[in-house]
């Protein structure tokens, strides 16, 4: 059984806290009211009233994340108004555990994230602990780097675990790690039988000439029987879960213990990794720096992340719930 701590719908913010996070909050409304203007430029897709969800999903970078790795005032004042009105939000990310500090005061009610593509859910209110995790067994993941090894020669290799990531010595520096153990895959990935082995959350795989949705397409093609492998990097970076496991199956899970079902869901993506997740939720929009699969995913579309796109959704959303209300 999938267990994940119960949902606490209710808005928890710091004491000395409390007085910004309303003004954020008042700002919020005030935009969703068009007392400061129109917020946004462009035309949300599709027209007319948005559903009001449960619940609101959204990824991480390129699409919550303005391209600094920051969250706007705006996007801050969003999430809280959404909260305070009931609607519980999700961080959902191929991001690990230990990165998730961009965005841990930013979590209210029930604290929790999806992390990994999936792979793992973190509590941000217990120090990232982990509250459940979907691993890859090592022996697969032992068959998916044989499988790459043969189909795309180059291939180097980085495995995700709950205690860190380990990468082989031709990897790229992407995030140095100094605690990280340099081996090669077959090496990092030995330890099946011992139970005391940390779980694996993801395999990466990058090439170095292949572009980005090729080395997906060959990979999927070659491995895709034996695991779950998509990608949110710009770069040939792969990320290969257990079969099965995804942002919106393991999504899918946490809206099943709470009685959520997906047409209660609005969630938000930009890459590869979010196109399941979209599919899955009854109302899902492309930011507007979206891959092209992911804009055809969709059923909407907002502006870019460096435009706050969750946000406007955010604000459209309240509005619409405060005309409702009357």
């Amino acid at each position: 059984m999938f267990h994940v701590k119960p949902s606490r719908p209710v808005f928890h913010v710091k004491h000395r806290h409390r007085g910004r996070f309303r003004q954020r909050i008042e700002t919020c409304r005030r935009r969703c009211m068009g007392e400061d203007g129109p917020v946004t430029s462009a035309p949300l897709r599709p027209e007319g009233p948005t559903p009001t969800p449960r619940l609101i999903a959204t990824d991480l970078d390129g699409t919550l994340l303005r391209d600094d790795k920051s969250v706007s005032l705006r996007t801050v004042a969003a999430l809280a108004a959404a909260e305070e009105a009931g609607i519980e939000v999700f961080f959902v990310t191929g991001r690990p555990a230990r990165w998730m500090d961009v965005v841990s005061d930013h979590v209210h009610g029930h604290g929790l994230a999806i992390c990994a593509n999936g792979a793992a859910v973190v509590d941000l209110h217990a120090g990232r602990s982990f509250v459940e995790v979907r691993a890859l067994p090592r022996a697969t993941a032992l068959t998916v780097v044989q499988t790459l090894r043969a189909v795309a020669p180059g291939t180097s290799f980085a495995v995700e675990m709950t205690t860190g990531i380990n990468y082989e010595p031709l990897y790229p520096p992407f995030f140095q790690d100094p605690g990280a153990n340099v081996a090669t895959a077959e090496k990092l990935l030995d330890g099946e039988a011992d139970e005391t082995a940390a779980p694996v959350l993801k395999l990466l795989a990058h090439h170095p000439e292949l572009a980005p949705d090729e080395f997906l397409e060959l990979a999927r093609t070659a491995a895709g029987g034996h695991a779950s492998i998509t990608r949110s990097s710009p770069t040939a970076l792969l990320e290969i879960s257990g079969l099965g496991v995804s942002k919106a199956s393991t999504l899918e899970l946490c809206c099943a213990e709470r009685g959520i079902s997906p047409s209660e869901v609005v969630a938000f993506g930009d890459m590869p990794n979010d196109v399941e997740m979209l599919r899955w939720a009854g109302t899902s929009y492309a930011m507007g720096n979206a891959h092209p699969d992911v804009i055809a995913a969709a059923s909407g579309q907002t502006v870019a992340n460096n435009e706050d796109g969750v946000a406007v959704v955010i604000e459209r959303i309240l509005a619409d719930l405060a005309t409702q209300r009357g």
